[in-house]
């Protein structure tokens, strides 16, 4: 019986969660377009979230390319079809692996820092201060970074796509010996623009999530039954990180069904 109850408790909290988060998705989104504007703060998070990331990207966007390339090789030497190595690589980047991987990558790096910095100044009541001076802390905290993040993840993903088929083509070109000409013909003809389409439309569906997630359990973290305080902050970060891997991977597979 007591199981049922705990049960029953998670799902419920998880449902005012959802309800949560978008609520404040849609109040920060509603923020963000209507005046006044918060350009510099923008600019300020577009370089947080997108710049900062570029060297983690560039290095798994490299070694990801590198090794679709070792592997995709010697599965499609065994039909004689090595020379589709370009297409195999460039698809799976565009189409999966670019998106989801920059996303995870990005929450890894910039997600936990948002959670925590917001976390931080709910517990040093510097959020109560932003209310008391008739700031709005949503406006102030979250619409900037929410709007980053939507522009900043379809850059980072084109930025790691193009670092991983040239990963690809190190590996399979240079060392592995295919040549240069199909490696690019192949890529030129199985690339179609609903391919690039579909990458981009996830890369922002994965930014606006991201920002929503990591910045909702920031600022509601003093509501959680874990504790106020440093320990709040550790929970409320951990948390962010997790749900939004989950849930990238979780919209990752409806937009492909809707997709494809």
């Amino acid at each position: 019986m007591r199981i049922l109850q705990e049960l029953g408790a998670r799902f419920l909290s998880f449902i005012d969660d959802l309800g949560g988060m978008a609520i404040f998705f849609l109040i920060g989104f509603t923020k963000a377009l209507t005046p006044p504007f918060q350009l510099q703060k923008i600019v300020s998070q577009l370089y947080f979230i997108g710049s900062k990331s570029l060297l983690i990207i560039f290095l798994v966007g490299l070694f990801t390319g590198m090794v679709l390339g070792l592997q995709g090789y010697y599965t499609l030497v065994k039909f004689g079809s090595e020379g589709l190595l370009g297409a195999a690589v460039a698809l799976s980047l565009i189409r999966e692996l670019g998106p989801a991987l920059t996303a995870i990558m990005v929450i890894g790096r910039a997600g936990s820092s948002m959670a925590a910095e917001i976390g931080i100044m709910r517990i040093s009541e510097q959020i109560d201060a932003l209310e008391t001076m008739d700031i709005d802390p949503i406006r102030f905290l979250f619409s900037p970074k929410l709007v980053a993040s939507i522009i900043s993840f379809p850059i980072l993903t084109a930025f790691f796509d193009v670092i991983g088929i040239i990963g690809g083509y190190l590996t399979g070109v240079v060392l592995l010996g295919i040549n240069r000409g199909i490696y690019f013909y192949r890529i030129e003809n199985a690339v179609e623009l609903q391919d690039v389409t579909g990458g981009f439309i996830k890369a922002l569906v994965f930014g606006a999530l991201v920002a929503v997630i990591c910045c909702y359990q920031g600022f509601y973290m003093h509501k959680r039954p874990g504790g106020f305080g440093a320990k709040g902050v550790s929970l409320a970060t951990t948390s962010s990180v997790v749900i939004s891997c989950v849930v990238v991977l979780i919209a990752d597979y409806v937009l492909t069904s809707f997709l494809l």
